[in-house]
């Protein structure tokens, strides 16, 4: 294996800084390409204003590119990245010929959608300067570009356990040509409940490949999977996967339980690029419509959005467009976007590790960043208990509206108060997550369904009395008969569907001879309409449907 190596020392004292690496060790800093990486990929580097190694990176190159197992250890932010992606993309360069159909040469694993995107994002430049190809096969995006994808050839996949399996289970994608694997978030894979697909995953894959895995903590579910997979491997650690860094920032803001919508709308007012973090779905979308009603211009990221809505937020958000990201932990080590300065915990995570993901969305390759936690009376000896295990000396600050402290902390200020329009309402947002022939459509006109805002005559009325149609949880014998003779209606014991069944068969109530603009639709079938007695909130979905309150959004999964 051949490598362009620098055969001078650099002159160390004329190196420029780089953001992450550690100041201690500047006496002994190397370059890329005097750790063994081909020519075209320090080229690359450099182009991009990379030039020397992370700690992480500088240690676990040389055995990576050498094609050692390696199992490294340190926090978000610190180029894990890079310290497994380079020696993939360094060994495959050796080459000469294509990947076969269905057959990629490397694989990583990784927990969430927003993560293997990131990961193909900060592979591409390097793969294309070696003419190798890094493609993404994750839930929410299309699965037939994904199997064409493939049948071209793919170097490296970068893919989710969920979708990964779909592809294995149809044929479309074979491991038995995988030379190299690694496992992004090993800890995170484990807490989603994915270690049963990783371990087959991992078990398809040839045993002499060689294999990686990254985490920013090792539990005992993660050393199960060093121990099975993992042989004979080397350890590089540059942290004790605490967030409690020099760069970073730790509050508990203490809040009166009427203040703290009042406080968080001042501190999403301030300057900069702010994410906060909430608990469940409901929470974040919660908080954005009450931001947005203050002139915030603050978007949700969550499980429950269709993957391009997702895709558009999180672009909005790096290109400074939206400066408030409201999200849930599921979403957190996926947003991996330099620049943030504030992370704020709105709801107190689950647990400690959730602490220490939100948190490590800031301070990321060297940068300051603050974290805070808005916490009420009830909340303190909670939030106290998750900071100590998380290995973080938070600082305790009662704040009010309007309070110095809050200002001098947060950069919180007076919002505007001038309403946004709510972030469910952008009609493209609307367009893009439809592939469906029923239910919500948008602004488009329609003719049967729900019809948004717009009177109608027929179908599901909401809270509103109504003389015919659906009763609600009242007891019926047979929907609204009008004061005409009928040749239907009440069937005695036998079974029924709904309502008025007359001569022929029929899905929904008593139609008349009324033309109406939404329920029943004549012999046509229906998708939409009234789906039984569970109450939702918004748009139109089947009782089978488990998606989040705001309508139909494709697959829910976070694979």
């Amino acid at each position: 294996m051949t490598h362009a190596v620098l055969t001078s020392t650099p002159d160390v004292s004329a190196t420029p800084e780089v953001p992450g690496a550690d100041s201690s060790v500047a006496a002994d800093v190397i370059t890329f390409a005097q750790l063994g990486l081909p020519e075209p990929v320090v080229a690359a580097l450099a182009r991009n204003s990379i030039t020397i190694p992370s700690p992480i990176q500088a240690k676990a190159l040389p055995d990576a590119i050498a094609g050692k197992n390696v199992l490294g250890r340190a926090q978000t932010g610190s180029g894990k990245t890079l310290a497994f992606g380079l020696p993939i993309l360094a060994r495959l360069a050796l080459h000469t010929d294509r990947p076969s159909a269905k057959r990629p040469r490397a694989l990583v694993l990784v927990p969430t959608r927003e993560l293997a995107f990131q990961v193909v994002e900060s592979m591409a430049p390097y793969a294309g300067a070696q003419g190798l190809t890094v493609r993404a096969a994750v839930g929410g995006t299309p699965f037939n570009k994904q199997v064409e994808q493939l049948r071209r050839g793919v170097d490296v996949l970068v893919a989710t356990p969920g979708r990964l399996a779909d592809h294995l289970r149809q044929g479309t994608c074979v491991l038995d040509s995988i030379e190299i694997t690694a496992l992004d978030e090993a800890d995170q894979m484990a807490d989603m409940g994915f270690l049963p697909e990783v371990r087959a995953v991992l078990s398809d894959t040839p045993a002499d490949g060689q294999r990686m895995l990254f985490s920013a903590t090792l539990d005992r579910e993660v050393q199960s999977i060093v121990r099975q997979f993992l042989p004979d491997h080397v350890e590089h650690s540059t942290q004790d996967g605490k967030a409690s860094v020099r760069t970073m920032d730790h509050y508990m803001l203490m809040v009166d339980r009427g203040q703290k919508d009042i406080v968080l709308s001042e501190i999403g007012a301030r300057e900069g690029r702010t994410i906060m973090f909430a608990r469940t779905k409901l929470g974040c979308d919660g908080i954005t419509d009450r931001l947005r009603a203050l002139g915030i211009a603050a978007e949700s990221l969550h499980g429950g959005k269709a993957q391009n809505q997702r895709t558009r937020v999180l672009d909005r958000f790096k290109n400074g467009r939206t400066p408030v990201l409201v999200a849930t932990d599921v979403a957190a080590r996926g947003i991996h976007v330099d620049g943030i300065d504030l992370v704020v915990h709105v709801d107190p995570p689950a647990d400690h590790k959730d602490y220490l993901h939100r948190a490590g969305r800031t301070a990321r390759a060297g940068e300051k960043g603050t974290v805070v936690a808005i916490v009420l009376p009830n909340q303190r000896r909670q939030v106290q208990k998750l900071t100590g295990m998380a290995g973080v000396k938070a600082t305790s600050v009662n704040v009010s509206p309007g309070s110095t402290e809050l200002s001098s902390i947060t950069g919180a200020k007076k919002p505007t108060g001038e309403a946004l329009r709510a972030e469910n309402s952008s009609p493209r947002d609307r367009r893009d997550s439809r592939p469906r022939t029923g239910g919500y459509q948008g602004d488009r006109p329609r003719t049967g369904g729900y019809q948004g805002d717009r009177p109608r005559t027929g179908g599901y009325q909401g809270d509103r009395p109504r003389t015919g149609g659906y009763q609600g949880d009242r007891p019926r014998t047979g929907g609204y008969q009008g004061d005409r003779p009928r040749t239907g209606g009440y069937q005695g014991d036998r079974p029924r569907t709904s309502g008025y069944q007359g001569d022929r068969p029929r899905t929904g109530g008593y139609q008349g001879d009324r033309p109406r603009t939404g329920g029943y639709q004549g012999d046509r079938p229906r998708t939409s309409g009234y789906q039984g007695d569970d109450t939702r909130s918004g748009g139109f979905r089947s009782r089978t449907d488990q998606r989040s309150y705001d309508g139909f959004d494709g697959p829910a999964r976070n694979s």
